[in-house]
C-alpha cells in the first residue's frame, strides 16, 4: 500500500465505511496517515432496529451516531465529519451544491487519495448520488492537482463492465479491526455478525476472501 499524505473517505451512511474499506482505512491509520471521514447522513431510515430490537424510529439516529463514533475510534479516524443530510434524500439534493461542499473539504484537508463509491455501480440511490457529486468535485479540479480517486463497486455487472478491480489489498493484518468496525454498527449488523463469525469459525472460503481482501477501481477522468 502506497503511503498517502492524507486520505479522505466520503460515504452517505454510517456503516458504509465498515464493510468494504475499513481494513484499508485501518492500514492507512496504522501507517500514520491521517484520515478524514465525511459521512453525509446518520442512516436514520435504516430498516434494522437491533436483534432483538433495541431502537425505535425516533431513537435510531442517536444510536447510529454513537455507533459511527465508535467505528471511527476503532479505525483510528481522527477527523470525522457528520454533514447532517437526511438519509434517503441524497439523490434529491442539488448535485452542484453538494459537489461544492465536497470541494471545500478537499481544499481544507488536501488529500492525496479520496475513497468513495463508483457511480453507476453502487446500487443504492444515496450511494450513487454521493459518488456522482464526489466525481464532479474532483473533475472540476485542475488535472495536475486532482487526488487519486479509488472507488468501491459491488453491483452485479461491475466486473463485466469495469473489468477486474485494479487495486486489491490484503488486509489480513488488520482483519480483527475490520470486524470490530462492523460490530460497532450493532443496530444494523448484529445478525449479520453472528452469521459471519460462524462462517469464519468454519473457515468458509468465500467469507475468508471477503473479510481479508478489499478491492477498488481507480476512477479515470
Amino acid at each position: 500500500m502506497e503511503k498517502e499524505r492524507h486520505v479522505l473517505v466520503i460515504f452517505p451512511h454510517p456503516d458504509d465505511e465498515a464493510f468494504g474499506v475499513s481494513g484499508t482505512i485501518a492500514m492507512h491509520t496504522k501507517n500514520g496517515t491521517p484520515v478524514t471521514y465525511a459521512c453525509l447522513t446518520l442512516g436514520e431510515m435504516g430498516r434494522n432496529m437491533g436483534n432483538p430490537p433495541f431502537a425505535t424510529r425516533e431513537s435510531l439516529p442517536g444510536i447510529r451516531k454513537e455507533e459511527l463514533l465508535e467505528a471511527a475510534r476503532v479505525l483510528g479516524i481522527g477527523d470525522l465529519r457528520m454533514l447532517g443530510y437526511r438519509d434517503k434524500t441524497i439523490e434529491f439534493l442539488d448535485e452542484g451544491k453538494l459537489a461544492a461542499q465536497i470541494t471545500s473539504i478537499i481544499q481544507e484537508v488536501n488529500p492525496s487519495l479520496i475513497i468513495t463509491f463508483y457511480p453507476g455501480y453502487s446500487v443504492h440511490p444515496d450511494h450513487e448520488a454521493t459518488a456522482r457529486a464526489v466525481v464532479r468535485a474532483v473533475r472540476e479540479m485542475a488535472p495536475g492537482k486532482r487526488p487519486k480517486l479509488h472507488c468501491v463497486a459491488f453491483s452485479h455487472n461491475c466486473e463485466e463492465e469495469l473489468g477486474d478491480a485494479d487495486i486489491v489489498y490484503d488486509i489480513t493484518p488488520v482483519a480483527d479491526i475490520k470486524l470490530d468496525a462492523i460490530r460497532a454498527h450493532r443496530s444494523q449488523t448484529q445478525q449479520m455478525v453472528k452469521d459471519m463469525e460462524e462462517k469464519l469459525k468454519n473457515q468458509d472460503p468465500q467469507m475468508m476472501v471477503w473479510v481479508n481482501n478489499e478491492r477498488f477501481w481507480t476512477y479515470k477522468f
